[in-house]
Parts: structure tokens; sequence; C-alpha cells
């Protein structure tokens, strides 16, 4: 009796023998010219060969930026070892121990992208948006060099917007349309709970001005 495929097998140039994800190969999460780059790189083929999600974690500690490509178009670590994730699709549980280790900011960064790329909406939302509260320090290489961003930036980017480190994402849909689906509670953000501090205080000197007004009436 024959058994169905493996998870996680690899096969030709990158593509993966396994569920698919988002009704598609895997792999075919990143676009064929930036994977192929990504296969011919030297960092994929001295430190990504031979990985597995206990290793791939021992990998991605060491990094030291993230980001998509730089210079000629090469390839960063962080990219190979994303796409490394995207060919091993390591357990549920596993990528949420990544994403919990605050001690390992690039670690926890490269769980927040592999999620952004495959889990369902609902999922992403509940899990990046708690990173908007973390500040920690990245440092972000692009085609224009390096420069500085935080955690909540990084999240931030990876909820709103299109393209993230040279990658296409899949398409999210907004936040409102999940909650209206009831697959999301409403999200109150810290500056909304300002806001309404705010609006509260207003109307206390309102009611205080007010207050003022009908007294100095009767003092006339």
């Amino acid at each position: 009796m024959e058994t169905g495929p493996e998870r996680g097998i690899t096969l030709e140039r990158g593509l993966v023998k396994g569920p698919e994800i988002h009704s598609q190969n895997p792999a075919r999460l990143i676009e064929k010219i930036i994977r192929e780059r990504i296969l011919d790189s030297p960092y994929w083929k001295e430190q990504c060969f031979g990985l597995t999600a206990a290793t791939l974690c021992d990998r991605a500690v060491e990094l030291t930026y993230i980001g998509g490509q730089f210079g000629q178009q090469r390839p960063t670590p962080f990219l190979c070892l994303a796409f490394k994730a995207i060919q091993l699709q390591p357990e549920k549980e596993i990528i949420l121990e990544y994403l919990a280790a605050e001690d390992f900011k690039y670690l926890r960064a490269l769980a927040a992208f592999y999620i952004r790329l495959t889990f369902p909406a609902a999922d992403i939302y509940k899990l990046l948006e708690p990173l908007l509260a973390d500040y920690h320090r990245l440092k972000l290489r692009s085609m224009n060099g390096f420069r500085l961003i935080h955690i909540d930036e990084f999240a931030d980017m990876l909820l709103t917007e299109e393209r993230v480190c040279d990658i296409a994402l899949p398409r999210l849909p907004k936040r409102i349309v999940l909650e209206d689906m009831e697959e999301l509670e409403p999200r109150e953000s810290a500056l909304g709970s300002e806001l309404s501090n705010s609006e509260g205080d207003s109307d206390d000197t309102n009611e205080v001005e007010r207050n003022n007004g009908i007294n100095s009436k009767e003092g006339h």
C-alpha cells in the first residue's frame, strides 16, 4: 500500500512535496527569480543544507539583520532561512515557540515573517498584533544599505504592506472584514484608549465650565 507524500520533502529547485499553502506549492510563496537566487547563494549552499526545524532555530539566533536582497540582488541570510522554513513547514507549535523567544529578536522576526506568509488571516492578526508593543531594534538591510527599525515597525509592515523584504505577501483581508465575520474580536489600541480617556477628560472639563457659567450667572 502506497503512503501519501511526506511533509516537507523537497523536490528539484526548491519545490516542496507536501501540503499546499494558500492553494499552491509552498515554495511558490517566494517568486521564482528570488527563489533561484536563494538556491544559488553561498549562504544557502553552506549554511542551509540539511537544516531541520531545530537547527533552523540555531541558525536564526545567529542572524544580525533582516531584509530581502542587497548588493547585486543577493538574498540575505534572513530570506534564505525564511525559504528554508517554508520548505520544512515546521509544526505550528514550533513557530509559536520561535515567536515567543523575546531574547532572540531575529528569530522572532523570522517567525513573524513566516506566519505572515503561511498562516490563516485571523491567526496573522492574533499573533502579530502583540508585536506592535515590542520596541526592540532590528537592523534592516536592503539594496540601499542598512537602517535601524523596531520590531513594532516590522510587524506593522507585515500587517499593512504588500511587499516586505522584497517578497510579495499573500493578500490579507482588512481587520474589520474579519471582525464582521466574527473571526476576530474588535481591537482597541493603546492610542484609542488614550483618546477615550482624553475625551472623558474633555467632558469633565466642559461640565466644569458649564457649572462655572451657571455659578457666574447666579452671582450677578
